[in-house]
């Protein structure tokens, strides 16, 4: 199991990004949570096995359709051993 951190910056907020990063790390079995951050950036933490972790990172790289992403920060965090997958309240 692996667990990282991402800030993605860009045309991230009102397109869908955190709704289709839930379903793009549900579909590939991988957890942990996502949300938007008073500087227009998003948020999140993604656990699981390696390859789960890096389709959603190769996801996030580019984000939905409607929206671009600039700059993806990625920096690897300790497991916490989540279970689910949530959208949390803006930060």
């Amino acid at each position: 199991m692996t667990r990282v951190h991402l800030i993605a910056s860009g045309g991230v907020q009102g397109v869908g990004f955190r709704f289709t990063l839930q379903a793009v790390a549900t579909r590939a079995g991988a957890t942990g949570w996502v949300r938007n951050r008073a500087d227009g950036t998003v948020e999140a933490e993604i656990e699981g096995p390696p390859e789960a972790v890096a389709a959603v990172v190769a996801w996030a790289r580019t984000g939905p359709r409607g929206g671009w992403v600039d700059q993806l920060r990625v920096t690897e965090r300790a497991e916490e051993g989540s279970s689910v997958f949530e959208i949390r309240r803006d930060g």
